[in-house]
């Protein structure tokens, strides 16, 4: 053979050998040469065995189980050649492991196969489900690991100590497990690990300080923190890492902190911190953070105005500033952030008409306007954003005609458009039109609601439905085929009559929470031993005429509203075994009997319990348990009697306490003192007596009793949160009774009331301003000097000590009291003259010393300038304006006999009552002005006072 031709075989056979290795190379793993290890290769088998495949295990809608192409025999014989593992090209030892989402189900002991992989670098078991076990100690075994992942994965317990010896661990994620991280704790981790570059650890209790030493790992690019139970400040260097991308801690509630000037060429692009305490202001050089795409601040304390530099961040494509303390502003900044898919702004201050740049936000799928003071209409531009999902634009001062072109967006899931100012007709049938649509609210507009269905259409499945005040007149007959409600509220719509059987079999089995209220209602078509709805946990049914017994709930009830109806008969015994009952309002109604001794026992559970304005008789149980979680006790104007509860003591978060008009016969309760956030205590009218001693706490409101002897000193000595005034924000009193339906919270709080009487009326506040403080002692039999300590108390705006035996003069220290709008001396034996420093009080709009015997001139200026003469009537030794007597010098004083006679001859007559609240030592504490009202009075404080905090 020519050499030319042997040369050539030669070549070609060399080419096909080489182009065998590389076909063989190919088909098995493209990073590998040699074949896998035995021993890695049984390992891995071994593994695969100690696990199920289990589809549910794995939440990714991708998963599959990867270990299922894991075989022996034929060409699948080489480990590096099965799904999920990487092997090193030139040893051919396992240095990766993916598995995730891979539909594994089972316990990893410390004996597992895995521990046998000793060469890994990388393990990746995120998503499956290992059924709580612990990561085991042996992790030690895998020294080389520099990326791990144990994400969502059902670990639990604590973490273990030999991680920390992973010295060269780059990437670790431990996140959404039910792990804890503290001993060793976060600070012990970020010392041993100091090469870190992603640190995920979200879901993992650590209950901890987040370490100053974390502002030391300068390769960082990846934090998550959410929701560890972080406390104390957060180290502000974190934020200016040189490599920080991406930073999430939000939902830590106790972490503090402020965010730092930033400097251009921050590569940050997340920046998650909702949910925790960080405060001050957003600075205007975050508008430095050009690579920045999601940003949620929303439920923390930044206050000030929002910062218009957010405008300069144009790869936003996130924005979330909802819940915050910002001042009020125009939302005029918006304007560049065309990237935006995600816009929420609910209770940010904000104010004006809806952006116009808005309609250039071509990628917007959800916005969040809600619960601001923006004004003007629905632009008609909207039904452009065709892809939105979510439209949140309720508790607004919107107006107008909802308009037509919001029927496009027939992508929409939620629709929010309540508590506006929209008027006009709707066509329900277009609104059923949105197939997708599972939120629906319209309450609290002027819309009216046209309910001509038809049963053709296509309807959405709502699971969320508010359509209060929508002017319905009857039931919407497609309620009849919703199955999958959660929510459903239809108050205030003219609904009369019984309600209807078919009503009654819709969503039987979903919803939780039903609100009727406010309608012409007086009971059910179809009877029934408990209402239908067995997971229902909120029930609306006050304001309406329902008549016979209360309706019973099922056991998974939370609140039960009634009030304002005509309901009879006694409080079902099968209330007592309510486990979940929280909220229980039954008051002004016609119920009868004695008070179910259970209602003390259930106190760990019921945070409201309001029964008051019945016929309820007998005495109050004296069950009151340890433990007891009672915040608001209502038993008034009833027929209770016997004496105030000892057991009530047992409830020390109780805040309101009223026991007005009953029969009650008792001394002064001074135990109650011990109570530490009691804020309305409501005695009057009722059978009380004695002297009051000296109290442990501060309590008001014990008009129309018979207690007796001199003023109780040391209230007054004791009221201290009375003596400064304070410059506080308007809130009213409540409480939050919030509770969880499925997968949304639902916002709700329960507001404190009160009641005024005029002339036996008694009308009823739903209000209570937080900041009135009042003090009475009025309609009783104290006796004795007014202490001079009384002006002291500069923060008081009401003061009555009307009708009792007080002598002596009026305190000219009462003219420290800037703040007081009312003065009610009237009806006892105080004489002398009215101290002229009273006219330097510049608030006081009622004054009234009638029927004592004081002497001398009227003071002038200010304020005394406009009473009118019944403010100082039956004193004949006074003078001046505005009575017709001139002041002389003959007439500057009268003989005692006959001021004597003056006083002696006017009885009790008229004085003023109202209710209100009021500061005593951090206390807030409910009051009853007076007796019985003087009409020109009672107008006055409707007018001028309540209606501004009702206003």
């Amino acid at each position: 053979m020519p050499s030319s031709l042997r040369f050539l075989t030669v070549r070609m056979f060399s080419l096909l050998l080489l182009l065998f290795f590389h076909l063989r190379a190919c088909h098995s793993s493209p990073s590998m040469h040699p074949l896998c290890h035995d021993e890695e290769s049984r390992a891995l088998l071994q593994f695969k065995q100690s696990l199920a495949i289990n589809e549910s295990a794995s939440s990714d809608p991708s998963a599959y189980p990867k270990v299922a192409s894991w075989k022996v025999d034929g060409e699948s014989r080489d480990c590096c050649s099965w799904d999920g593992v990487e092997c090193e090209r030139d040893s051919g030892h396992v240095i990766g492991l993916n598995l995730s989402s891979s539909c594994l189900y089972g316990s990893i002991d410390s004996n597992s196969s895995l521990f046998h992989l000793v060469h890994l670098k990388r393990l990746n078991l995120a998503d499956n489900n290992f059924n709580n076990s612990e990561i085991p100690s042996e992790i030690r075994n895998l020294p080389r690991l520099f990326d791990l992942d144990l994400s969502h994965s059902s670990f639990s317990g604590q973490i273990p100590a030999e991680i920390l010896e992973l010295s060269k661990l780059v990437s670790i994620d431990l996140g959404l497990n039910s792990l804890k991280l503290q001993k060793p704790g976060l600070q012990h981790l970020v010392e041993s690990l100091t090469n870190l570059e992603v640190l995920h650890l979200s879901e993992v209790n650590i209950s901890a300080k987040v370490p100053q030493i974390m502002a030391n790992l300068s390769s960082l690019s990846s934090l998550f923190l959410r929701d560890c139970g972080l406390q104390g400040e957060f180290p502000m260097g974190i934020f200016q890492l040189p490599n920080l991308r991406f930073l999430s801690i939000w939902h830590n509630p106790y972490l503090t902190g402020y965010l730092p000037e930033f400097q251009s060429g921050s590569q940050l692009e997340l920046l998650l911190l909702g949910g925790t305490s960080f405060s001050g202001q957003l600075p205007e050089s975050i508008g430095n953070l050009k690579s920045l795409k999601e940003f949620h601040v929303a439920e923390c304390y930044f206050s000030g105005a929002i910062p218009s530099s957010l405008g300069n961040l144009t790869k936003l494509n996130s924005l979330d500033l909802s819940f915050n303390n910002f001042t009020s502003g125009t939302l005029d900044w918006l304007g560049n952030l065309t990237k935006l898919n995600l816009l929420s702004l609910t209770q940010t201050n904000s104010y004006g008409n809806i952006p116009s740049s808005i309609r250039n936000f071509t990628q917007l799928t959800y916005l969040y306007l809600e619960d601001n003071d923006l004004t003007g209409r629905i632009p008609s531009w909207i039904g452009n954003h065709t892809q939105l999902i979510k439209l949140y634009l309720g508790g607004n001062k919107l107006h107008g005609p909802i308009p037509e072109s919001i029927y496009s967006l027939q992508n929409l899931e939620e629709l929010d458009l309540a508590l506006n100012f929209f008027s006009g007709t709707l066509e329900l049938n277009f609104l059923l039109k949105f197939r997708n649509l599972v939120t629906l609210q319209l309450s609290g507009n002027n819309l009216s609601l046209l309910n001509n269905q038809n049963a053709t259409i296509h309807l959405p499945k709502f699971e969320l439905l508010t359509l209060g005040k929508c002017n319905l007149g009857e039931f919407p007959s497609f309620l009849r085929y919703q199955n999958h409600l959660e929510l459903l509220d239809l108050n205030n719509n003219n609904f009369e009559g019984h309600i209807p059987k078919w009503f009654m079999e819709m969503s039987t089995m979903t919803l939780e929470s039903l609100s009727l209220a406010g309608n012409f209602l007086t009971g059910f078509e179809q009877s029934f031993d408990i209402l239908p709805w067995k997971k229902l946990r909120s029930l609306h049914l006050y304001s309406n005429k329902f008549q016979g017994s209360l309706p019973v709930p099922p056991q998974a009830i939370f609140e039960y509203k009634v009030w304002n109806n005509k309901f009879t008969g006694e409080i079902p015994r099968v209330f007592c075994n309510l486990a979940s009952l929280s909220v229980l309002e039954l008051s002004n109604n016609n119920l009868s009997g004695k008070l179910p001794p259970c209602l003390g026992n259930k106190s760990s559970t019921i945070s409201v319990l309001n029964l008051g304005d019945n016929s309820f008789s007998g005495d109050i149980p004296e069950t009151f348990t340890s433990g007891c979680s009672l915040r608001v006790v209502d038993f008034s104007q009833n027929k209770l009697e016997g004496k105030i509860p000892g057991s009530l003591a047992n409830c020390t978060k109780l805040e309101i306490l009223n026991l007005e008009q009953n029969k009650i016969n008792d001394v002064f309760p001074s135990w109650l003192g011990i109570l530490p956030y009691l804020r309305v205590l409501i005695l009057r009218s009722n059978g009380l007596h004695g002297v009051i001693g000296k109290p442990k706490n501060n309590i008001v409101d014990l008009s129309n009793n018979s207690f007796k002897g001199n003023l109780p000193l040391e209230y007054f000595r004791n009221w201290t949160a009375m003596k400064n005034v304070h410059g506080e924000h308007l809130a009213y009193m409540h409480a939050n009774t919030s509770f969880q339906i499925l997968h949304r919270a639902i916002p709700q709080q329960y507001r404190y009331s009160m009641t005024m009487t005029s002339k036996g009326v008694m009308i009823l506040f739903e209000l209570i301003q937080d900041s009135l403080t009042a003090i009475d002692l009025s309609c009783n039999g104290f006796e004795g000097e007014i202490p001079e300590i009384l002006g002291d108390l500069k923060e008081l705006h009401l003061l009555n000590l009307s009708n009792n035996f007080l002598s002596g003069g009026i305190p000219p220290s009462l003219s420290n009291m800037k703040e007081l709008e009312a003065l009610d001396l009237s009806h006892n034996k105080l004489s002398g003259e009215i101290p002229a420093q009273l006219a330097q009080i510049t608030f006081l709009a009622v004054f009234n010393v009638s029927h004592n015997v004081l002497w001398g001139p009227i003071p002038r200026g200010n304020q005394f300038d406009t009473f009118d003469s019944t403010s100082f009537d039956v004193n004949p030794g006074l003078c001046g304006k505005p009575l017709s007597r001139k002041c002389g010098n003959d007439e500057d004083s009268l003989p005692a006999a006959t001021r004597d006679e003056g006083w002696a001859a006017y009885p009790l007559e008229f004085g003023w009552k109202v209710v209100v609240i009021g500061y005593a030592s951090g206390l807030i504490i409910g009051v009853i002005l007076g007796c019985v009202m003087d009409t020109r009075k009672y107008e006055w404080l409707v007018k001028n006072y309540f209606a501004r905090w009702q206003g």
